[in-house]
Formats: C-alpha cells, structure tokens, sequence
C-alpha cells in the first residue's frame, strides 16, 4: 500500500526533485522534532535540492573543462614572476574581463608561472558558473585537423567553442604549416567576440609571424586577439627549477 510518505516522494520525483525526495523521510523527523513551521521545513528541502544540484553542475563543469592540474590564485606569488600587482591580481580575479570577452595573453620564459595563473584564473571562473575549456596548442590543431573525420574531435571542438573562457596552452611553441596556420586563424575566428581567450607562449606577439609562416595570416590573428586583450609579461627565473625537488638530502 503506498503510504502519504511514497505518494510524496513520488511527487518529488516526477518533479525531478530527486535530491529531495532523497532526503524527505529523514528531513520530516527533524521537522517535528524541532517543531519547523511549513515554510521551514519547505526551505530546508529546497536548500538541499539547489545545492546538491549546484554541487553536481560544478563537477559536470570541472569534468568538461580538462584541466591538467588543479592551481588556485591563492596559491600564486605574483611577485615571484608576473608585472603584476596584487591589486591587478584581485582585479583580474573578478572577472569582469571575462564578462566583456577580453583576452589575457601571459608571456615568458617557461616555468615562470603563466600556466599556474591561468589555471588560477580558470578555476575561479568554473566557481563562479562559467564554462571553461583547456587545451594545448598542440592538442588544438590536431583537433582541427581532425574533427572532420573524427567525431571525438568534433565534440571535443564542439564543447571548447561553447565555452565562455578558453584556456590555450603553448600558444607559438612549435612552427606550424600554412595548413595549420589556416585552420588556427578559422578557430580564432569563430570564438572572436564569442568567448575569451586565456594564452599563455613563451613568444611575444612579434615573432608569432615567423612561426606561423604568413605574414596576412599572422596580421589576422593577431587583429582578433590583441584588438581586446590585456599582456601580462611573466619573467624571472623557473619556478621549477627554484622549488625542485632532490632525492638527495642537504649536504
């Protein structure tokens, strides 16, 4: 026989309130033992509903962005590397630029941090509900080389074009072919005004020509991207190297 309590439960479920059918029983025990009005004991079910719901699209968000490593701005010196303030850190960290489709290009040797700050910057926009995708610009090309014979690559190109914040890793690391430079030129393209572009290179902006191998290709790119974009320089010795690690004790 199906009791007040399943009719309810089933209710919530057809609603697809299924978090809170999870914990009806148990919340109605600690209601009348506490004497909650209606209205409280309403909220609380709620309140357990949009969190455990906000909870699961933040894991489904985390999941889709692919990040190599988890590395929080709390976490990053910006004195040790970047021209950068604590103040334009805190500013950075609003996210303002990402809500107006800026670019953030951090340049440097490697080891100097860019990657850590991206990530940092990556990981507070997933915390605040906003799609993000990280890819290598390696892994990258050979998505759009492929995403027409693929159908991994093209959801994988699908899921990053969609997102609000693109992470491009090693941006200008290796030369590319005309083909190549083309098909990177089509993907600029395609998310200028549309999503924002965190890229970190180890090359500036002047010598992206050399290594893209055409100088209109090279002009068109750079026009999508510096046209809205803020260059943070990160400099000083290897962060890597500072903090290795050795199998050997202190002399």
């Amino acid at each position: 026989m199906t009791t007040a309590l399943d009719s309810l439960k089933q209710s919530l479920v057809q609603l697809r309130l299924n978090e809170a059918a999870g914990i009806v029983d148990g919340l109605l025990l600690t209601a009348e033992k506490q004497q909650w009005s209606y209205r409280a004991f309403t909220q609380h079910l709620l309140d357990h509903e949009c969190q455990r719901r906000d909870a699961k699209q933040l894991a489904k968000r985390y999941k889709a962005a692919e990040l190599p490593e988890i590395k929080t701005l709390a976490e990053f010196n910006p004195e040790e590397s970047a021209t950068l303030s604590r103040k334009q850190l805190a500013q950075l960290q609003e996210l303002i630029w990402l809500e107006q489709a800026y670019h953030i290009l951090l340049l440097g040797p490697p080891g100097t941090g860019k990657t850590h700050l991206a990530l940092g910057l990556g990981i507070e926009a997933l915390n605040k509900g906003f799609k993000v995708s990280f890819v290598t610009m390696d892994t990258l090309i050979q998505l759009l080389k492929t995403q027409e014979i693929s159908r991994q690559a093209q959801f994988k190109m699908k899921r990053t074009l969609d997102s609000d914040l693109i992470i491009l890793d090693d941006l200008m690391f290796m030369a590319m072919d005309r083909n190549e430079a083309n098909l990177f030129f089509q993907f600029i393209n395609r998310v200028y005004g549309q999503s924002s572009l965190i890229i970190t290179s180890n090359k500036g902006p002047a010598d992206w020509g050399e290594l893209l191998g055409d100088a209109a290709i090279t002009t068109a790119i750079l026009d999508r991207i510096i046209h809205k974009s803020e260059i943070i320089h990160c400099d000083g010795d290897s962060h890597r190297m500072k903090h290795r690690k050795t199998i050997f004790g202190e002399a």
